[in-house]
């Protein structure tokens, strides 16, 4: 703008000029005039052209406007009738017209702040501007996360989405490793999945090889004792990247994004899909994949994606070629040096002849016999109950493996499981009924009033049924004493002295139905005879 005028000034601008300038502004040609006229007018104009210059009175966005739109979610009809509403209450003054309010809301804020009040941080991140890493070399740098699959399988009868762990190269885009659970994912799904990202061996191959650092988002599961001290051995350092910062680590998020728009979207069962109607429920005759059939596409899509899919960052290459191409050495740990170093260390215990005690239940193995006197380090999967892992406590050796000595068959633990499943189920039921209440309708402004009304015979019937209960509860046993046992029996009299008087009977070795007193032995005393050997 600043030449434009220039030639102004000097008498060499022509039309042609002009319209060429506006159409590289995209605007048309009069108002490339109109803003010449006012450059001339005020110099400040030609650093902003088209921007309505300042004047006294304007309106400017303050911070009551801000608060307003962050309360209302960027609303600005709201806005104005809040501001119309407090200037009638003699709050502030009346506020401009709705066009002027937008007008004023664009030019005071940028897009990300329009988008953060609206929708909060996650929102006004979209208009952020982030810088790139450099790429690296392979194994430098992988980053791991979890993703519950937005896609509904069968497992064991029940509709569930799988969790999917993985582990990313961040210089090749390459998966690495890969680890699918039917729930809630744990530290055995970290170690898991590392597993198969650290080895090169069939069918995990040839992706693989310890890396230098692995970048984690403080994940519970990420950052456990087990994950922590298999990372250690391993001698990888982890980087506990900050909260709600996906940005820092772009490669895997941007891996969760592509496998849902590129895979998950096309399986049965997707949760996302939009449905006509009202309703967004899932058809009852959609046939879901079991979880073995899931977890098998998955690992043919991660597949593909390593050796045919070409991202644009490796600029036509695919994340095979790219690991292929980069001389980097590999660091490789045994299959059976990694086993060891993913398992979780529970202490040293004394091999008996009944086998481990392992969490108050036994294990043995076929390895065992002869062993029994010799201290043994465990370790085990986490989660793996059935099975454990023995080593000599003092040479480290391994062993071998220790199976549950009395393990339950499959009936048992499907019926264990159906009864616990009845009694939570059961226990969710009463709690519901227990906290639902219902609450009268109304249409003026009064208290909530709470429906469901008792007689007074009925509370009262109630609350000294409560305080039975309580009372039962807090009775002891020996608050009321025992009745008197019959007069036939021989009672000591230190217990008789517990009982309540009963009425008096015939007792063969008393008058009045009392006890007799102990003999030295314990035993009742015979009774005293006179000289013609009667009872006295």
């Amino acid at each position: 703008m600043r030449r434009l005028l220039a030639l102004r000034r000097e008498g060499k601008l022509t039309t042609t000029r002009v319209r060429s300038a506006a159409d590289v502004l995209g605007v048309r040609e009069r108002a490339v005039w109109r803003w010449l006229a006012a450059a001339e007018r005020d110099e400040a104009a030609a650093r902003a052209p088209g921007e309505r210059a300042a004047y006294p009175g304007r309106f400017t966005v303050t911070d009551e406007v801000r608060a307003l739109l962050a309360l209302w979610k960027g609303n600005v009809a709201a806005v104005h009738r809040e501001l119309t509403a407090r200037a009638a209450r003699g709050e502030g003054q009346p506020p401009p017209s709705i066009p002027t309010l937008h007008r004023a809301i664009r030019r005071d804020l940028t897009p990300g702040e329009r988008a953060g009040l609206a929708g909060g941080e996650r929102a006004a991140r979209k208009h952020d501007v982030f810088l790139a890493r450099p790429r690296g070399w392979r194994n430098q740098v992988w980053e791991t996360d979890h993703m519950q699959a937005p896609v509904l399988a069968d497992v064991e009868g029940k509709a569930r989405r799988p969790w999917i762990t993985w582990f990313t190269d961040c210089a090749t885009n390459a998966v690495t490793g890969v680890a699918v659970t039917p729930a809630h994912p744990s530290r055995e799904s970290v170690l898991a999945a590392l597993r198969s990202a650290v080895l090169r061996e069939g069918p995990y191959g040839p992706f693989g090889g310890v890396p230098e650092k692995v970048r984690v988002d403080r994940g519970k599961d990420f950052l456990s004792r087990t994950v922590t001290a298999a990372f250690d051995l391993l001698d990888v350092t982890v980087e506990d990247l900050p909260a709600y910062t996906p940005h820092l680590k772009g490669t895997v998020e941007g891996l969760n994004r592509a496998v849902e728009s590129m895979f998950l979207a096309s399986l049965p069962g997707y949760a996302r899909q939009p449905r006509p109607g009202k309703r967004t429920a899932r058809p009852k005759d959609e046939v879901l994949l079991g979880f073995e059939d899931f977890t098998a596409r998955l690992l043919e899509w991660t597949r593909w994606w390593n050796t045919e899919h070409r991202p644009a960052p490796l600029r036509g290459r695919t994340p095979l070629e790219a690991w292929q191409d980069d001389p980097t050495p590999l660091r490789d740990v045994p299959a059976a040096d990694l086993w060891t170093f993913t398992l979780e260390d529970a202490g040293t215990r004394t091999l008996t002849t009944r086998g481990i005690r392992f969490r108050k239940r036994d294990y043995v193995g076929p390895w065992m016999t002869g062993q029994a006197g010799i201290q043994v380090r465990i370790r085990f999967m986490p989660h793996h109950d059935h099975r454990i892992e023995v080593y000599h406590a003092a040479t480290g050796r391994y062993l071998g493996p220790a199976d549950l000595a009395d393990q339950a068959t499959e009936e048992q633990v499907g019926a264990v499981r159906k009864t616990r499943a009845a009694r939570a189920h059961r226990l969710r039921k009463d709690l519901e009924a227990s906290q639902r209440e219902r609450y009268a309708a109304v249409n003026q402004p009064e208290p909530p009033r709470r429906l469901g009304a008792l007689t007074t015979a009925q509370a009262e019937a109630e609350l000294a049924q409560t305080a039975d209960s309580d009372l039962a509860q807090l009775a002891m046993p020996d608050l009321i004493p025992h009745a008197a046992p019959p007069a036939d029996w021989r009672t000591p009299a230190s217990l008789a002295a517990l009982t309540t008087p009963g009425p008096p009977f015939r007792y063969p070795y008393g008058r009045d139905g009392a006890s007799a007193p102990d003999g030295r032995d314990g035993r009742a005393e015979p009774p005293a005879t006179d000289e013609d050997g009667d009872a006295s």
